[in-house]
């Protein structure tokens, strides 16, 4: 029998047909989500699990960051009410928002995870990635703390002395940075034994044993090193308040270096010392006798007989501490006080290179009346604060490069008995030209006198790397994991055959120092991190990866432990069909990122960049041999994803 169905139920019967063909409307009551992991790190997948029930089509997940950044979307099929979606957190430190949406409506908004960071290096070559590891454990057993005055004082002890010296403290900021969070209290300490010139002791402190703070009369560092250190902390704890409290003792102790009679030469215009070894303490000549205690003594001492002279290294770091001061009095107001200072630093810098630069390094002492000093070439002497000029931003491009072409070249003599090229100072001085009452240090090859400091190879790998000598950090790098790999430990200095130097029972086998600059050569030189604002609010990233052939990828995160600071990247360099790419990943707590990375050295030429998918301009740079691609504009932290094709050999 035929059946004759009317039109209208037709039209009905067609009507629910399309319908049902359309996804469902996804229903608020019962819909939403949550991740695998609770806490979670920056570009590290997370698994998140969506629940709409009833529903079946397509979704958005949009991420927030603490700060209320947008950090990520992510659109996916929902199928039969569920789905599960691969998230890449991003963005400022603390509990971030998903916002799902269905069918282009919101459904639900709720707390996703909590993202933390922690700082580690991973590049899949063990030397690499156990050498932060390794260096963090030595800073643990260089960690000193006890109480003065009721307050507790928490900081980084020297590795032959049982004090907390500014200067030892100070060059550990490299390492303790990353995961020590008080950076501060040690420094409040020594505000508040500051003399009432402007003047700083060397060392706090210590009740227990019955020592006072105490300055040594030849130093003339402790003031910049005191600036120095203030900036740095608030560069990791970004705290004003805390800032503001040092200010002026900050100024007070330039002040002093400026115009007191024992440390500023007016007629040379820079500042003067006597006759020490590079920035230690005791002066040229023999033991005499110590005027307080009466007891056999080196010279730490100023009178009528002192040498003077000046030295190169306390001149580039104040220039450093004039401009990290200028940076801090323009961030508060005060522009005219930070103008003359930056002017100041570059007038230091051009006298001192007219006195003291020999056109390879800065020339060891430069006497201000001449006497001899027999048994040493001392133009050929090359001092530690080279290799720490180096990464004090003073140096011109030739400079730079000059020191370390000096220090390579000292490592490949054909006569050298060292077995690195970290000198205290090369060549050494005549045994006893330094009295040390019989201590060691009176004879060549031991102690400050030509002893080998991991502390000068550290800061010579990062100069390495900012100078266009990355394969030349690297290695340093390399031999210096060699080096403590053989029995966990380091030390302060060793002799040039390898014996370590034990000075006496005071002496630690974890020298904070030295780790801490080798720190130095592993984030900010071979991981390419320079914080140029405060809580990495701007970045300059220079990963340099690509000179080594068996680093593929390296995931690397620098975290302030002291705020909420950090900065995080994915590099990659990868063939794809036949096709060559260097990839990054960046994101982070701040407010903008440059971006600079070093070509591998197949690179015939650069075919193009691009970020987010869209295409951007760049410039090439050319250090020595080595090239980088440097965007031209700042990239945000949010969502940083950087591409750059490559046409090698």
């Amino acid at each position: 029998m035929r059946i004759s169905l009317h039109p209208l139920f037709l039209l009905l019967m067609l009507l629910l047909t399309s319908l049902a063909a359309q996804p469902a409307q996804a229903q608020t009551t019962g819909a939403g989500f949550s991740s695998s992991q609770p806490f979670v790190q920056p570009l590290v997948p997370v698994e998140v699990f969506i629940s709409v029930p009833n529903y079946t089509g397509p979704a958005t997940l949009v991420v927030f960051d603490a700060a209320g950044r947008a950090v990520g979307n992510w659109e996916f099929t929902v199928q039969g009410g569920g789905a599960a979606v691969g998230v890449v957190p991003r963005g400022a430190l603390g509990t971030h928002t998903g916002v799902l949406y269905a069918s282009g409506a919101e459904v639900v908004r709720a707390p996703l995870y909590i993202l933390d960071a922690t700082s580690t290096v991973q590049t899949g070559i063990l030397q690499y990635d156990e050498l932060y590891t390794r260096i963090q454990d030595f800073m643990l057993g260089a960690q000193l703390a006890y109480p003065i005055d009721g307050q507790w004082v928490h900081g980084y002890r020297s590795p032959d002395s049982p004090l907390l010296w500014l200067r030892d403290h100070y060059y550990q900021g490299r390492a303790f940075k990353y995961f020590d969070p008080d950076v501060t209290s040690l420094l409040d300490a020594f505000r508040a034994v500051q003399y009432p010139d402007g003047s700083l002791p060397d060392f706090v402190a210590r009740p227990e044993y019955y020592i006072d703070a105490y300055r040594t009369p030849v130093e003339a560092d402790v003031e910049y090193l005191y600036v120095l250190a203030v900036f740095e902390a608030w560069q990791m704890n970004g705290d004003d308040a805390w800032l503001l409290s040092h200010l002026e003792p900050m100024q007070r102790a330039i002040a002093y270096s400026l115009t007191d009679p024992w440390r500023w030469q007016p007629q040379v215009g820079l500042v003067m010392r006597p006759f020490t070894i590079d920035t230690w303490d005791f002066e040229y000549g023999p033991t005499t006798t110590d005027p307080n205690s009466g007891k056999p003594a080196p010279r730490h001492w100023i009178d009528a007989d002192t040498k003077w002279g000046i030295f190169h290294g306390d001149n580039t770091g104040l220039a450093q501490a004039l401009r990290a001061l200028a940076t801090i009095e323009e961030y508060v107001g005060q522009t005219e006080s930070a103008a003359a200072r930056r002017a100041l630093a570059q007038d230091i810098m051009i006298r001192l290179n007219a006195w003291a630069w020999n056109g390879d390094f800065y020339t060891h002492h430069v006497k201000l009346l001449p006497y001899a000093v027999p048994g040493v070439d001392e133009a050929r002497q090359l001092s530690l604060s080279n290799a720490k000029a180096l990464n004090r931003g003073v140096l011109s491009l030739e400079q730079g490069r000059a020191i370390v072409s000096e220090y390579r070249s000292r490592l490949n003599q054909r006569d050298r008995v060292a077995f690195a090229e970290w000198f205290s100072i090369d060549p050494p001085f005549p045994a006893g030209s330094f009295g040390l009452a019989g201590r060691l240090g009176e004879r060549p090859g031991e102690y400050v006198n030509g002893g080998i400091m991991p502390l000068v190879g550290g800061e010579l790998a990062r100069g390495a790397f900012r100078f266009g000598f990355e394969d030349y950090g690297f290695d340093i790098l390399e031999r210096y994991f060699t080096l403590i790999d053989r029995d966990r430990q380091t030390f302060l200095w060793y002799y040039p055959t390898g014996g370590p130097g034990i000075h006496s029972d005071d002496t630690i086998p974890t020298d904070g120092w030295g780790a801490s600059a080798m720190m130095g050569g592993l984030m900010e030189g071979a991981a390419g991190i320079e914080d140029l604002g405060v809580r990495y609010s701007d970045v300059l990233l220079s990963p340099r990866w690509s000179v080594k052939r068996e680093v593929q990828q390296a995931y690397i995160v620098a975290r302030y432990a002291a705020s909420d600071g950090y900065i995080a990247y994915h590099w990659r360099l990868t063939k794809e069909r036949g096709r060559t790419f260097l990839r990054l990943e960046a994101t982070g707590s701040g407010e903008q990122v440059r971006v600079r990375l070093m070509l591998p050295p197949t690179t015939l030429s650069v075919r193009g960049a691009t970020v987010n998918g869209q295409a951007v301009s760049y410039q090439l740079e050319q250090i020595g041999t080595s090239q980088y691609v440097v965007l031209d504009q700042p990239i945000l932290p949010a969502v940083a994803q950087v591409s750059i094709e490559l046409r090698t050999r």
